[in-house]
């Protein structure tokens, strides 16, 4: 059986480029990453080359769509990045986001893991992107700070209710979309830099959640204790941690030759899997069929002396 290619094309740094070859649900499957190190052109060109030639096509480093409630609002610079992708289905994670992340929370830590999130202290960098892990907390009775102005456009200002990021979206996303995608979110190299901002609110958390990339941008010297919920996580980028003082690192994906990918990566391997457009899969069936094909998300101590008081009792991980 001929293997499935996905290809993602990211924005990020080249530097974290990866491929792996495994096999899901009996079907032999070539992930790719590739950074563009910032460089749009070169995404769009990319992504029209292997327009036809591969059975998925992600794009990282940016979202199609930020939501908020039941809106949507679409990017204007990832629309144009691919308009002109009309033969293989693309995705950029939004699909297994909505389903994936929420069972994380809700359902596979707390029933599985024993690690509920029930009065936790929570900071999610970034709630429009991944809103289905926003509502998701906030079912949970986890204690938000939803981190959109902070980490996206520096305004030192917390959100502390799903109705805050409805609102201030409705006002704020129809201008924002139209922006650059580097007004955004950090992409190509900086990516790697680390400028420790925003402490109190770190200080504050006892759990660091959402993208990696917004997490890792500002992150202050002492994690200790933390657990961080996350994705597209690297050897390095798990050292870094490490250092930091992370306690438990979980990520939406398994491991994968030493990383975690991005949600579109996953994603565009159950399309490719399942031969099926994007739009024609259900979140549900996104969420069964990555439960079917033994998609277990990764956890790792890395700090064990700094487990808090109030983790499980049970070892972790599994």
């Amino acid at each position: 059986m001929a293997p499935k290619r996905v290809v993602s094309v990211s924005l990020g740094s080249s530097s974290r480029d990866h491929r792996f070859e495994t096999e899901i649900l009996g079907q032999p499957i070539v992930i790719e990453r590739l950074g563009t190190d910032g460089d749009t052109v070169r995404a769009q060109q990319l992504l029209e080359e292997l327009d036809g030639k591969v059975d998925a096509l992600g794009l990282g480093g940016t979202d199609l769509y930020l939501h908020a409630g039941r809106r949507k609002y679409r990017i204007r610079e990832t629309a144009g990045l691919v308009r002109n992708v009309r033969k293989t289905p693309f995705v950029d994670g939004g699909g297994l986001k909505a389903s994936w992340e929420r069972w994380l929370i809700t359902d596979y830590l707390p029933k599985q893991k024993g690690l509920s999130f029930r009065g936790r202290r929570v900071l999610l960098v970034s709630s429009v992107d991944r809103y289905g892990m926003a509502e998701a907390f906030t079912e949970a009775g986890a204690d938000v700070i939803f981190g959109d102005l902070i980490f996206a456009l520096g305004v030192p200002i917390p959100l502390r209710s799903l109705s805050a990021v409805n609102i201030l979206a409705a006002i704020l996303l129809p201008v924002l979309s139209r922006l650059p995608i580097r007004f955004l979110y950090p992409t190509g190299k900086k990516q790697e830099e680390i400028t420790p901002k925003h402490g109190r609110h770190y200080a504050w958390a006892e759990v660091l959640a959402g993208d990696f990339h917004l997490i890792r941008r500002f992150m202050p010297e002492d994690l200790r204790g933390r657990i961080v919920l996350t994705q597209t996580i690297t050897a390095a980028d798990v050292e870094e941690l490490r250092r930091r003082g992370v306690w438990l690192l979980i990520t939406d994906g398994p491991d994968m030759g030493g990383r975690s990918f991005a949600t579109n990566v996953l994603q565009g391997a159950i399309v490719a899997v399942l031969g099926r457009r994007p739009e024609e899969i259900a979140p549900e069936e996104y969420l069964q069929t990555a439960l079917r094909a033994g998609f277990v998300p990764r956890m790792e101590v890395l700090n064990p002396q700094h487990a808090p008081a109030w983790g499980p009792r049970q070892p972790i991980p599994a």
